[in-house]
């Protein structure tokens, strides 16, 4: 649907240049969009590769295993039946750790592991169907908790902000509403779904 809305988009520019004489205008907007596209792209592709390899580091080093064992009393009761200390449950901490980062794209690996350990652990009669942890996990994935928005910031910097970071406040009260909101969402519907099943 994305792409049919931006190729609207793209031909009723040109459309209504062309009506009102302003082609030249339009052309330079290409031009200077492109070149601004592309310098953003090598600022964020710096700065996720750089919490990546943090990440990357942190996982050799055994230190999501602590972080997963002290998030475990938490998460293992959002997340019920997986394995503790398992490789499921150090994947969900190294995801949820990197959103709380504001590393939304750096995030995206550990999810997709997570999703795959826990399909391996819990052994799901109908693998076509997502299981109450993949829907959980996904739904903490998106509206997940942000004490430092690195990718928003980066954002702003890359566009002239003077203060990248005042955003924090806003972020953190966002956020948190948007998670506990999702979480409640989540097992509210979860539980709906078990009373049409008895």
């Amino acid at each position: 649907m994305m792409k049919w809305i931006i190729t609207a988009l793209i031909v009723l520019s040109v459309i209504f240049a062309a009506a009102t004489g302003s082609m030249s205008s339009l052309s330079a907007a290409f031009l200077e969009s492109c070149g601004g596209a592309v310098s953003l792209a090598i600022t964020l592709t710096g700065i996720i590769a750089l919490w990546s390899g943090i990440m990357r580091v942190a996982q050799s080093s055994g230190l999501t295993g602590k972080l997963a064992k002290i998030a475990e009393p938490l998460l293992s009761r959002l997340f019920g039946g997986l394995q503790k200390g398992g490789k499921a449950m150090q994947y969900i901490t190294l995801n949820i750790t990197a959103n709380i980062l504001g590393l939304g794209n750096a995030s995206t690996p550990f999810g997709i592991a997570a999703m795959r350990e826990i399909e391996r652990e819990e052994h799901s009669s109908a693998p076509e169907y997502a299981s109450d942890n993949m829907i959980l996990l996904t739904v903490m994935n998106t509206a997940s908790l942000q004490l430092v928005p690195t990718t928003a910031a980066a954002l702003r910097q890359a566009h002239g902000s003077a203060a990248p970071m005042e955003i924090l406040p806003c972020v953190w009260v966002t956020s948190v509403c948007a998670l506990a909101a999702a979480v409640t969402a989540s097992f509210a519907f979860r539980g709906l779904r078990k009373r049409r099943r008895l």
